[in-house]
């Protein structure tokens, strides 16, 4: 048996539209429930006895939910199309339901990246800010002196406006090309490429190694795994916007390593 939700928890879910934008929706009249016009935002219903349309197209009951854990190749594009028609993440991953990426890694970076097609679940990892820091190993051209990395790991304004919080970056090999740990609590689109080129460092390689506490240990470069119900309901727990303890704890180590710097 089924078990009745709100309308815009279904539309939402069913990937039609976001919460918000379904309860617009049914404010407008554009969604019915058994043929009747609903309006009111606190309706619900039970798709596996209810008809519920959108727009005159009726809503599908929920497939399963589906939760992938994904070690990205190079030159794998983290979308679900791709007019270029090069290899996407989807192609990656052999499923019966249809999954999106949540967040994206670049075209010519590796490492983790999530996909599923429980909208919520996406919300709260996109939403998770300091929960969920990522980690990165990064490869740069030459060596950044400290005064540069102190810089980067306090945060700045790039060149397009955008506004980058504070990381910590830990030197792990040094040589002509040096490479570093970065962690973020931030999802910046090509956060870390665009502050070493602005240092003039440009990412020579970069992996994701890390999403909060899932790693890609035990998962070898194009190869995926299903998250387990504790890992998908410890994500689910996370609240929005409650990201400080994460957050302060990155600063700080970000700040103890400027002062070792200098000392």
């Amino acid at each position: 048996m089924g078990h009745a939700e709100r309308l815009q928890k279904i539309i939402s879910a069913a990937g039609i539209a976001s919460r918000r934008k379904a309860e617009q929706l049914i404010r407008e009249g554009r969604v019915t429930l058994n043929g009747s016009v609903v309006r009111e935002l606190g309706t619900k219903a039970d798709l596996e006895k209810d008809y519920l349309k959108v727009d005159g197209k009726a809503v599908r009951r929920l497939p399963e939910k589906v939760y992938i854990l994904l070690n990205k190749p190079r030159q794998v594009i983290s979308t679900v199309s791709d007019p270029e028609g090069r290899v996407k993440v989807t192609d990656l991953v052999h499923l019966k339901s249809r999954v999106y990426p949540v967040g994206r890694l670049d075209y010519n970076s590796e490492g983790l990246i999530l996909l599923t097609n429980d909208g919520e679940f996406s919300r709260v990892v996109t939403r998770a800010g300091g929960h969920m820091p990522k980690l990165y190993q990064v490869k740069v051209r030459s060596t950044p002196d400290e005064a540069t990395l102190n810089t980067l790991r306090a945060g700045f304004r790039l060149k397009n406006g955008v506004t980058l919080e504070r990381c910590r970056i830990v030197p792990v090999r040094m040589g002509n090309n040096s490479w570093y740990e970065v962690t973020l609590t931030q999802g910046k689109n090509r956060q870390i490429r665009d502050m070493f080129e602005e240092a003039g460092f440009p990412v020579l390689k970069l992996k994701r190694t890390r999403i909060g506490f899932l790693s890609d240990e035990g998962l070898p470069l194009g190869h995926y795994r299903h998250l387990t119900a504790a890992e998908v309901q410890r994500i689910l727990r996370i609240k929005a916007g409650k990201r400080e303890p994460a957050v302060r704890e990155v600063r700080r180590a970000a700040e103890q390593d400027r002062r070792s710097s200098i000392g």
